[in-house]
């Protein structure tokens, strides 16, 4: 009986556990990494020699009753003794739950249990202690998969047991670029990047491998689809695309609502101001000789002129060549002349409606302005107050769902961006979305001038109005306090 017994203890193993944490903050670098625990399944639920040894204890001691009348306590002994045993080995490796050992309170005189998955229960039967429960093996299942868990080692979200591989595959971060899932760093943890508004998150690696950003959304381009390349380098994403204006023409109803919207405030701009639509190139030389001009680098995507130039702006919309390449561009040069305060407005081309509009609605300020007699105001102030007029009518678009057919000029019928997403009371969810990126852009901007003089300026307008700013503005050249 000893011998059975010592072959049987040696037979008995434990298993190891893992475990880890996840840290993470917002609008910065994430590091995620899951939770993992340990199944002690007693060498896959089987031991065939501890069952022969029980049976041959017991058969050996039924032998020794028969022949000795008086051995009844020795037998009651042995009883006890089989049945500790195998309680012994379902309960002497207790798993591990977040790096602390536990122990199932049973005695090991009684086989009453009920199993956590079907309440019956479980009897001498086999068993797992895990999760604070007992349970039949075939209970304990997967709360993605419903398929029980032999595995070793197993990991918990929230009150439920997973696989390690579904576990992985429904929490651990995948790239939104590569679509692979988010490699670990030195560290072991799981360490990402994630734009601030969009959420989209990504590798680290992206960063510095070439991937390119939508130059108007500024999502990252994944690796499954194809985003635009203009003539200048830029990129603009499909989504972006499908409101994108392309040449002067196209932009004018878009000029007309702006013109509506400050007539609306009781702003009218009463001089008719050209507006061209331009290439990078054709803005920037504008830009340099525009000797008063207020520009936000690096990158400047409009311009309201005042000197006499001679600007090369887009004729007629580009299509889209082979490889996602904008070509074909015709531009044509325009002779500006002086006739006021105010020459003309450019625009970059190839930017969604609701950034061109609100580009076009600072630009607008900026000629209001000067047409009214705002000289010598600082940098701060007059650009504070003119990407508060940006961001009303972004907020009035949003507000009211409507935008006009922008597009409908373009007799192009190979571009995918003469879409009625810009059409009257039919902008896309997308688009609405947009809206409200380009107004985090304005709300969140970090610079002086851009940024400090927009919430400078607009709660200056939240307070007082905006027609008692303004006259403040003018009497002081500040915005009032």
């Amino acid at each position: 009986m000893m011998g059975w017994l010592n072959k049987i203890f040696k037979g008995s193993s434990s298993h190891r556990i893992s475990e880890g944490q996840y840290h993470g903050k917002y609008g910065e670098d994430r590091v995620w990494n899951g939770h993992s625990g340990s199944l002690d399944d007693n060498s896959d639920f089987e031991n065939e020699d501890i069952d022969r040894a029980i049976a041959l204890s017991l058969s050996e001691e039924e032998q020794k009753q028969s022949n000795v009348p008086d051995n009844g306590s020795h037998l009651e002994e042995d009883e006890q003794l089989a049945r500790a045993l195998q309680e012994s080995l379902n309960t002497e490796s207790p798993p591990r739950e977040n790096g602390h050992l536990y122990h199932l309170p049973f005695p090991y005189s009684t086989g009453f249990r009920i199993c956590a998955g079907c309440n019956t229960e479980i009897g001498h039967g086999r068993f797992l202690s895990c999760m604070g429960a007992v349970w039949h093996p075939e209970c304990f299942r997967c709360h993605a998969c419903n398929l029980p868990i032999s595995d070793y080692e197993f990991s918990m979200s929230g009150n439920h047991p997973y696989h390690k591989s579904c576990y992985k595959e429904n929490y651990h971060p995948k790239c939104d670029v590569c679509k692979h899932f988010i490699p670990t760093n030195a560290s072991g943890l799981i360490e990402y990047r994630a734009h601030p508004f969009w959420l989209q998150k990504y590798c680290p690696s992206h960063e510095l491998d070439g991937t390119p950003r939508c130059c108007s959304c500024e999502r990252m381009e994944p690796r499954d689809s194809r985003y635009i390349t203009l003539d200048d380098g830029r990129k603009l994403c499909l989504e972006c695309l499908d409101s994108a204006i392309m040449d002067t023409t196209e932009c004018q109803p878009l000029y007309l609502d702006i013109q509506d919207f400050y007539e609306g405030l009781n702003m009218k701009v009463e001089q008719q101001v050209p507006l061209l639509l331009v290439e990078r190139q054709a803005l920037n030389e504008a830009m340099e000789g525009e000797r008063n001009g207020h520009h936000h680098l690096p990158e400047t995507r409009g311009l309201c002129l005042s000197e006499e130039q001679t600007v090369s702006s887009i004729l007629r919309r580009p299509r889209i060549g082979a490889g996602n390449r904008i070509v074909e561009m015709i531009t044509e040069p325009y002779k500006l002349t002086r006739r006021c305060e105010v020459t003309a407005i450019l625009i970059l081309y190839g930017l969604p409606r609701l950034l061109t509009g609100s580009i076009l609605a600072h630009e607008m300020m900026h000629a209001w302005l000067r047409l009214n007699g705002f000289r010598t105001l600082s940098q701060e102030v007059e650009e504070g107050i003119c990407q508060v007029l940006a961001h009303m009518w972004l907020d009035s678009e949003i507000m009211s769902g409507s935008g006009s057919n922008v597009a409908s000029s373009s007799s192009s019928s190979s571009s995918s961006s003469s879409s009625t997403s810009s059409k009257k009371g039919t902008r896309s969810q997308f688009e609405k979305k947009l809206g409200d990126f380009f107004k985090h852009q304005i709300e969140s901007d970090t610079s002086s001038a851009y940024g400090d003089g927009f919430r400078a300026g607009n709660q200056a307008v939240l307070r007082y109005g905006l027609r008692r700013t303004l006259d403040h503005i003018k009497l002081t050249g500040s915005f009032p306090c």
